[in-house]
């Protein structure tokens, strides 16, 4: 019973770290703030394996020790064995919450079996889900560690089809509003007087859209970016802007996937007018452009494969599950918004969308 306990506890703190919830300091006790260290600095601390990190006073195993006697003393081994087994590396911040809740957990669970809580149906039932979520957990950590099982061959072939991806390139960029921001107050009173709004608008739109041809085609001649950038602003109606042309160490993923073509200009070139959705537009210029080398994208190629690997790896245990309307909707309850999108199109709900409202 006691080694279910310890599975219980376990997965107690694994819930809690999870949720980045804070452990109770004990009575009169104060948590200090540690800053985050890294793994290498936690083992750099100078105690022995088998000196005392935690030792709870006024509580023992053995009922019949008193006063100083009775206490329990947890060793850095013993602890740093639970603290590896939750999570490897756990920061100090984190170890000490394990700590505290450790602490409190041994009181209260020895209070507990005093009880008999231990031997009640639902406690069984906890710790049947107790068990199914760790082993889960080391699942999910298996996993993790054979998607980062990553040779060097992998990452250069990964390089080689996707090297256009690690194109990184200095632009200038500018930027022409959809339409003027404020109209001449004087000049076309008269006019706008007599003219209805919606059509002054598109007038206005008109007018910057035939504004950054026109800028486009000052780019291709040399003109400075800045300048351009100005003159797009002050005929918006905005002077007095400070122009911001220049691009840095942009990537294709850095760019709308309209503006994407922008990455195929060679330096000196400007690109088409891009023209937005919502009105705006774009005009970019190359200024320089170089490809990472496979040494400086390893690091982002790794981590792209791990994931892809992970989640190749997880698709097996999802989805393919159905629940009971009847049970977890039944008729008349107050539906959900992502229910009432639905409108009742689908009797049975997946797990996907369980796990989505």
């Amino acid at each position: 019973m006691r080694l279910q306990y310890l599975e219980c506890l376990v997965y107690l703190l694994l819930v809690s770290l999870a949720h980045g919830q804070a452990a109770m300091p004990p009575a009169g006790g104060k948590v200090e703030e540690l800053a985050p260290a890294t793994s290498d600095q936690i083992h750099e601390v100078k105690v022995a394996p088998d000196d005392p990190v935690i030792t709870v006073n006024d509580f023992c195993a053995d009922a019949l020790q008193q006063g100083n006697a009775c206490k329990t003393v947890i060793t850095r081994a013993q602890f740093e064995k639970l603290a590896d087994a939750l999570q490897p590396g756990m920061s100090l911040p984190q170890r000490l919450k394990v700590a505290n809740a450790y602490a409190s957990n041994l009181r209260m669970s020895a209070a507990a079996e005093k009880r008999g809580l231990d031997k009640t149906p639902e406690f069984q039932e906890e710790m049947h889900f107790a068990r199914m979520q760790l082993l889960a957990q080391d699942l999910s950590r298996a996993l993790q560690a054979e998607a980062n099982q990553i040779t060097e061959a992998d990452l250069e072939d990964y390089y080689k089809k996707n090297q256009s991806s690690y194109e990184q390139a200095t632009l200038a960029r500018i930027f022409v509003p959809r339409d003027k921001s404020t109209e001449p107050a004087q000049a076309e009173e008269k006019t706008s007087a007599t003219r209805p709004a919606e059509a002054q608008s598109e007038a206005a739109e008109e007018v910057m859209a035939k504004l950054a041809v026109e800028l486009r085609a000052r780019a291709v001649t040399g003109e400075d970016p800045d300048k351009l950038q100005i003159a797009a602003y002050s005929a918006a109606g905005l002077p007095g802007v400070t122009p911001n042309t220049k691009m840095e160490k942009v990537r294709r993923k850095n760019l709308p996937p309209q503006h994407e073509a922008v990455m195929d200009l060679k330096p000196g070139e400007v690109s088409e007018v891009f023209s937005d959705p919502g009105g705006a537009h774009f005009i970019y210029k190359m200024i320089s452009k170089q490809t990472l080398t496979l040494e400086d994208a390893k690091p982002e190629i790794h981590a792209i494969i791990s994931a892809q690997r992970y989640r190749d790896s997880m698709k097996s245990f999802q989805g393919n599950v159905i629940f009971s309307d009847a049970y977890f909707n039944p008729p008349g309850r107050l539906a959900t918004s992502s229910q009432r999108d639905r409108k009742g199109k689908r009797k049975k709900t997946t797990i996907s969308d369980a796990n989505h409202d």
